[in-house]
C-alpha cells in the first residue's frame, strides 16, 4: 500500500496505469484520478488533460475524502485496472475499464468505474471536470432527463451513477459522493459520443459490457503462445501493446500521450500519438512469435496502405488512420510539471530518415519468411520500386533514428538499415517474392553500403562503430545491428563492449552523449537497455543478457508498464507513457535470449 503524492498538482509518471478499448486510452492515476483521455480516438483532442495542465486540463477524480493508502493491479490477464483504497474505517475496490463494443445500442466510448465495498465503510467523493479541446474549448454542462451531460461542438459525454451517489452539476463540474459499505456495489459511467446523439445506457447493459471486456482480455491473453523466460513480463508488455493498437486500421501508436518531457521541465516534449514505421519490424516479429497472426496481418497491410500515399518514398510516421499529415503546433498549456512547450503534431514527419526503409523491408521479410504469408503482385512491384529508390538515396545525409533537429549527417545506423533494406530485398527476390529484374543492382548497392560503414564509420581508436561518419562519439542504436546480421562478430562484440563502457550506467543505457542542439539532458532510453540484452544474446553472451534482463524488469512501475526514459538519479519515468518501443524491445530481448538458449 502507498500514499499518493502530487507535486504542484502532478503525479509522477510512473504512478499512472493505462486502460483502453482499441480506439482510445485513458491514464488512471494512483490516487484514482483519470488525468488523460482523448475522445473519440487516441489521437483526437482531450476531454481530460490534467496530465498537461493541472488547473485547466480537466480530470475525473474519485477517492476517499479521508486519509488513505492505495494498492492496485491489473485484473489477471486483462487491461482492466483494479485499485484498492484503504482508510482507517474500511476498504473499497474500484475497477476501471474502457469497455469493448458489443452488439446493440451503446455509447460510442464507455468508461466504467465499478465501486465495491470490501470492508467497513468508506466515504467516496468523485468529480468530473470535462474540458474539451485540450482544455481550450468551450464546455457546456446541463441536465438531460435528469442525467448530467457536457458537450462542445460535436462531442458530448453523459455521466450515469448507480449506488455511487446522485450526480449533480455544480459550476464547471459534475459531482457526487457516497458512503460505501462492505458488500455494496455501485457504478459510475461516462458515455461519450461524437457527432451522434448521446446514448444513456441501462445498468445491466453496462455490467454486461464490463464483464464481457474482462472475458475478452482473458481470452486474448490465453491465446498467446509464448512460454519462455520472463513470461509474465512478456505477456504484460503484449497487453500494453494491444492497448496501443488503433483497431479500425491496425496501426500502433508509439504512445497514447503527447508532450510528457524527456527532461524534467525541459523542451524535449513530443507528440507520440502516431505510428512510426521504425516500430514495424519489432512489432511484426513480436506479434508473430506471440501468436498474434491477425494483428500482424492487419499491421503490415496498414503500413503498405499508408505508404501508398508517399510511394516510393516512406514517411517517418503516419496518422493512425493512414494519413500523412502531422503539422506540429504548440498549445498554451502549463505542461507536465511546467515542461513547455506542449506540442501536438510532430515535425519529424517532414524529415528524411533513411533507416525506415530497412525497417520496412525487415518487416516484410519477417512476415513472409516462414511461407505462411504472401504478397500480391502489385505490392511486390511497389516494394521493388522502393528498393530501387534506396539504391539511389542511401548516400544522402539524413536526420537519423533519433530525429535530430540540428541538421542532417551520415548516421551509421541509417546506413546499416539501408544495407538491411537492400539485403532483404535481394533475399525476397531470391525467394520469388519480389521481381528479380533489379536484384543484381540491389546486391551491388548493398555491398557499397557495407563498405561505407566498415571504412568510414568504424573507429580503430574506440574499437567501435561510431555514431556517424567522421565522428568519434557512440550511438546505442548500433546495438540493433548484430541481430540484423550486419558486421563481423569480432567488430560487433567490440562495439557492444564500447557502448557498455561509454553509454551505460548499470542496467541503464543512454542513446548518445553528444550535443543535439536541444536544452537539457535527457534520461536513459529504456529501449536501448533492452537492445543491449538483445545484442549480448546475438553475440553469444547469454549469461550477461539474462543478468541484465533481470536488472531491467524491476524498473517497470507497479503494474508492469514502462515510459520512454528513466531518470538515472531519481528513478522517475520520463517521456511519453506507456511507450510501445520500450515494451516491444522487452519482448524482442526475451525472444532473443530464448532463441540463443535453444541453439
Amino acid at each position: 500500500m502507498r500514499t499518493p503524492n502530487r507535486r504542484d498538482g502532478y503525479l509522477p509518471i510512473r504512478d499512472y496505469a493505462a486502460i483502453g478499448d482499441g480506439r482510445t486510452v485513458a491514464l488512471v492515476g494512483l490516487d484514482g484520478s483519470i488525468d488523460w483521455l482523448c475522445l473519440p480516438d487516441l489521437d483526437s483532442s482531450s476531454v481530460f488533460a490534467a496530465l498537461l495542465d493541472a488547473e485547466r486540463g480537466g480530470a475525473f477524480e474519485l477517492r476517499p475524502d479521508e486519509p488513505h493508502e492505495v494498492s492496485r493491479r491489473y485484473v489477471d490477464d486483462t487491461n482492466v485496472l483494479e485499485t484498492m483504497f484503504k482508510t482507517a474505517e474500511g476498504t473499497v475496490r474500484v475497477t476501471d475499464a474502457l469497455t469493448l463494443p458489443r452488439a446493440g445500442l451503446a455509447p460510442g466510448r464507455e468508461l466504467v468505474r465499478r465501486i465495491e465495498g470490501v470492508a467497513g465503510s468508506v466515504h467516496l467523493r468523485w468529480c468530473v471536470r470535462p474540458r474539451f479541446g485540450y482544455g481550450l474549448g468551450t464546455t457546456r454542462l446541463s441536465m438531460r432527463s435528469g442525467i448530467p451531460t457536457a458537450d462542445s461542438r460535436g462531442d458530448a459525454i453523459a455521466i450515469r451513477s448507480w449506488d455511487a451517489g446522485e450526480p449533480r452539476v455544480e459550476g464547471d463540474a459534475i459531482r457526487g459522493d457516497a458512503e460505501v459499505t462492505a458488500g455494496a456495489r455501485g457504478l459510475i459511467v461516462l458515455g461519450a459520443d461524437h457527432q451522434e446523439p448521446l446514448v444513456f445506457p441501462a445498468r445491466d447493459e453496462v455490467e454486461a459490457r464490463l464483464d464481457a471486456t474482462i472475458s475478452f482480455w482473458r481470452a486474448w491473453t490465453g491465446a498467446r503462445s509464448y512460454d519462455g523466460a520472463w513470461r509474465d513480463e512478456v505477456i504484460r508488455s503484449a497487453l500494453a501493446l494491444k492497448l496501443l493498437v488503433y483497431a479500425p486500421s491496425g496501426a500502433y501508436a508509439a504512445a497514447p500521450t503527447t508532450s510528457l518531457p524527456e527532461a524534467p521541465g525541459g523542451e524535449r516534449n513530443w507528440d507520440y500519438r502516431y505510428c512510426w514505421i521504425r516500430d514495424s519490424a519489432f512489432a511484426i516479429d513480436a506479434l508473430l512469435e506471440l501468436g498474434c497472426q491477425e494483428e500482424a496481418h492487419a499491421y503490415l497491410w496498414w503500413i503498405l496502405h499508408a505508404s501508398q500515399l508517399t510511394h516510393p518514398e516512406l514517411q517517418v510516421l503516419y496518422e493512425l488512420d493512414g494519413g500523412k499529415e502531422a503539422p506540429e503546433r504548440e498549445l498554451p498549456l502549463q505542461g507536465y510539471g511546467g515542461a513547455r512547450p506542449v506540442r501536438i503534431g510532430n515535425g519529424a514527419a517532414e524529415q528524411l530518415q533513411l533507416d525506415v526503409y530497412g525497417d520496412l523491408f525487415e518487416t516484410v521479410w519477417l512476415y513472409v519468411r516462414d511461407g505462411q504469408n504472401a504478397l500480391d503482385r502489385d505490392t511486390a512491384k511497389r516494394l521493388a520500386e522502393t528498393a530501387d529508390l534506396i539504391g539511389r538515396v542511401w548516400r544522402q545525409k539524413d536526420s537519423g533514428i533519433w530525429e535530430d533537429r540540428s541538421g542532417p549527417t551520415h548516421y551509421t545506423q541509417s546506413k546499416v538499415m539501408c544495407w538491411v533494406a537492400l539485403d532483404r530485398a535481394c533475399q525476397l527476390a531470391d525467394a520469388g517474392v519480389l521481381p528479380t529484374r533489379h536484384a543484381g543492382a540491389w546486391r551491388r548497392e548493398a555491398e557499397q553500403v557495407r563498405a561505407f560503414v566498415e571504412e568510414r564509420c568504424w573507429s580503430e581508436t574506440k574499437q567501435s562503430y561510431v555514431r556517424a561518419e567522421g565522428r568519434d562519439d557512440l550511438d546505442a542504436s548500433i546495438l540493433l545491428a548484430p541481430a540484423l546480421g550486419f558486421g563481423d562478430e569480432e567488430r560487433m562484440r567490440a562495439t557492444v563492449d564500447a557502448v557498455r563502457r561509454e553509454l551505460a550506467d548499470g542496467p541503464l543505457v543512454w542513446r548518445y552523449r553528444a550535443d543535439d542542439s536541444l536544452e537539457g539532458d535527457e534520461g536513459a532510453f529504456l529501449a536501448c537497455s533492452f537492445w543491449l540484452v538483445q545484442a549480448l544474446a546475438a553475440t553469444r553472451r547469454t549469461d550477461d543478457a539474462c543478468e541484465l534482463m533481470d536488472e531491467l524488469l524491476p524498473l517497470a512501475n507497479d503494474v508492469g508498464l514502462y515510459a520512454e526514459e528513466l531518470d538515472g538519479s531519481s528513478g522517475d519515468f520520463l517521456g511519453n507513457f506507456p511507450q510501445a518501443l520500450t515494451h516491444l524491445s522487452l519482448i524482442e530481448a526475451a525472444l532473443a535470449v530464448a532463441d540463443e538458449d535453444t541453439l
